[in-house]
């Protein structure tokens, strides 16, 4: 997996799991792409902000800031479908 991909599914999985604190399979699959992004891509730090329009992610690779930047409508989508689907909600 691209870094660039596992990067934008851990922050989706993360607006999930932050939006969802019971959702036990959010928090599993936000601690898997956590753990690909520290073994398979090695970063040593990650984390992200939100703004108006966008999400920025922050990480270190070998020793390097840098960032990612992500249209906000588009990196809530995960949740937004999860939201709009009955079988996610009772």
């Amino acid at each position: 997996m691209k870094l660039q991909d596992a990067i934008f599914n851990w922050l989706q999985i993360s607006i999930v799991s932050e939006a969802r604190p019971d959702d036990g399979a959010a928090k599993e699959t936000m601690d898997f792409f956590e753990t690909i992004l520290r073994e398979d891509h090695a970063l040593s730090r990650f984390g992200y902000v939100c703004d108006e329009d966008v999400y920025r992610v922050d990480y270190e690779l070998d020793g390097q800031e840098k960032q990612l930047r992500y249209d906000r409508e588009l990196a809530e989508q995960l949740l937004a479908d999860i939201n709009s689907n009955p079988k996610y909600n009772e």
